[in-house]
């Protein structure tokens, strides 16, 4: 049966990042969205961009496409924008899908998530900007979410990320967790390489548990959409199948 899905990207991407994953589950027969952002666009201007303005151009994106009985996908930072606009896509959603993805509390931001490595380097970066935006270095982005193709490859990748605006790390989760009492089903799927959050304290399975949901294993690093695309989509639609 085929499968209505909306693909929120994370951080620095844009809905281009699933194509991959996205041509794959369409070869499959199934209906996919992959909006992007605002701030997060070729031609975007990012400054004063919140995170309330993602989550309302995901709602607004949906809702203008008629589009009902979606599974709701996020990536990475995508946690917190499928989070806020699930209470007001609820009647058109089959249910929620976080992968390798932040899963929101109330009042605490992204930027409250991360280890204190992170929160250091996006303050610094930010505030060196123009545009109050956070760039991430190419060798943390080559390490640390990419480590599973060669540096040459990461790097190529790298070069098309966008600047992401930096209010969209530090605004509380939009909705709180209203998301939790919908009554949808909440999945998470997670990269079995995943070290973009280091193991432990900071590590992305504090997530899974925040909504006791099993995790589905996918092979790959954190950007596994590139490099292990039909793995993802398998974990996504195993996902979804519940």
């Amino acid at each position: 049966m085929a499968e209505n899905f909306v693909l929120v990207h994370g951080a620095w991407h844009g809905g281009w990042a699933w194509q991959p994953v996205a041509s794959r589950l369409r070869a499959a027969g199934h209906r996919v969205q992959a909006p992007t952002c605002p701030g997060l666009g070729i031609d975007d201007d990012p400054r004063g961009v919140t995170l309330a303005d993602c989550v309302d151009a995901v709602v607004g994106q949906v809702e203008a496409s008629g589009a009902s009985d979606i599974t709701l996908v996020g990536h990475s930072w995508g946690g917190y924008v499928i989070a806020g606009a699930a209470p007001r896509l609820a009647s058109r959603l089959k249910e929620l899908v976080f992968w390798s993805a932040f899963v929101p509390e109330a009042g605490r931001s992204l930027y409250d998530e991360v280890p204190p490595a992170y929160q250091e380097l996006f303050s610094q970066v930010s505030g060196a900007s123009a545009d109050n935006t956070v760039t991430l270095p190419v060798e943390v982005f080559q390490g640390a979410f990419m480590g599973d193709a060669d540096p040459a490859t990461a790097a190529v990748m790298h070069s098309v990320l966008r600047p992401q605006p930096f209010r969209t790390f530090t605004d509380p989760p939009e909705g709180g967790e209203a998301y939790r009492g919908l009554g949808l089903p909440l999945h998470y799927v997670l990269s079995a390489d995943d070290v973009a959050l280091p193991p432990g304290e900071y590590g992305w399975v504090r997530f899974a548990e925040r909504i006791k949901a099993p995790v589905v294993s996918v092979p790959g690093s954190h950007e596994s959409m590139f490099t292990r695309p039909a793995e993802l989509a398998d974990a996504i639609l195993q996902a979804a199948a519940g």
